[in-house]
């Protein structure tokens, strides 16, 4: 497998990285803006996204003086779907991201998850404490409760494709209106957000850039089973810095898991971005300053 870019595109070059099983996973590599002045950050999306989640972001924190890697989980994107979709779990997102550390070299790094990319860094931090230098944990913790899970078990593996763009952007506010309740009219938002996560087929119609399989890893959820305690995973990363964004009106991130977050590493960093649900964007003006800050503190 060819671990070398495949082109250069808007400030950012394409990577493939084989997993130990064999899977191309692709990388968006960002190299700092000279000088390099701080360690890797490695950004990790959530269930049904991808690497462009981070197309803004990314570039920002490059600026900083820091690479950035931000990979299509298997599933996802342009990286290859798993033929068992067993594979789809936390355990194995972990595994495929010490496979592409390994590749690009890279021993040791600050992590950035929103979502499904808090529990691979959690998962992460388990099985490889070292690799991790300090994590920023957006919008999910140690206690998943069932009521946002159960949403998002909703939509997932569940939206037909469509035939415009327009229709695609309508998709998108329908599933996270409620999250953002501030931009209900902002056509380009939604746009933005759509590209960012449908496809477009050789039909020509637009799907969700994932493998619909994704959602066989909530086939046995019960809306109203206790919710999910993930507090060993957390305390992984206790001896290391961590800012929490959550969201104010998140349904997954809930103010009391933040506070089980404080009971368990005291000098836990923590923010909250006002009037927005699951999960930021990180590009909100007080996401991305507490992000900064964090980054210029971190090694």
């Amino acid at each position: 497998m060819d671990f070398g870019a495949a082109a250069s595109i808007g400030g950012f070059e394409e990577r493939i990285v084989a997993t130990v099983d064999g899977l191309a996973i692709y990388v968006r590599d960002y190299p700092p803006l000279e000088p390099a002045t701080g360690l890797p950050v490695i950004v990790l999306h959530g269930l049904t996204r991808n690497s462009r989640d981070f197309e803004v972001i990314a570039p920002r924190i490059a600026a900083l003086g820091r690479r950035v890697l931000a990979p299509d989980m298997r599933g996802r994107g342009r990286s290859a779907n798993d033929p068992d979709p067993a594979h789809y779990v936390p355990a194995v997102y972990a595994q495929d991201v010490l496979r592409l550390m390994e590749a690009l070299e890279i021993p040791k790094a600050v992590f950035v998850g929103t979502s499904m990319g808090v529990l691979i860094t959690m998962t992460l931090a388990m099985m490889a404490p070292d690799r991790i230098a300090a994590s920023v944990l957006n919008d999910t913790g140690p206690r998943l409760g069932m009521q946002g899970l159960s949403r998002i078990a909703s939509y997932v593996g569940h939206i037909v494709a469509v035939d415009d763009w327009d229709a695609a952007a309508a998709v998108i506010r329908d599933i996270n209106g409620p999250a953002f309740p501030d931009r209900a009219d902002d056509g380009s938002f939604w746009l933005t957000f759509a590209r960012r996560t449908f496809r477009v087929r050789e039909d020509g119609k637009l799907e969700l850039d994932y493998d619909p399989h994704i959602a066989l890893s909530f086939a046995d959820l019960e809306e109203d089973g206790p919710a999910i305690d993930l507090s060993p995973l957390f305390q992984a990363l206790a001896a290391k810095p961590v800012l929490s964004v959550r969201g104010a009106i998140s349904d997954i991130l809930t103010e009391d898991t933040v506070a089980l977050m404080r009971a368990l590493k005291p000098d836990l960093e923590a923010v909250a971005i006002e009037n927005i649900g699951h999960a930021p964007t990180l590009e909100e003006p007080e996401a991305w300053d507490a992000v900064l800050d964090f980054l210029a503190r971190v090694e």
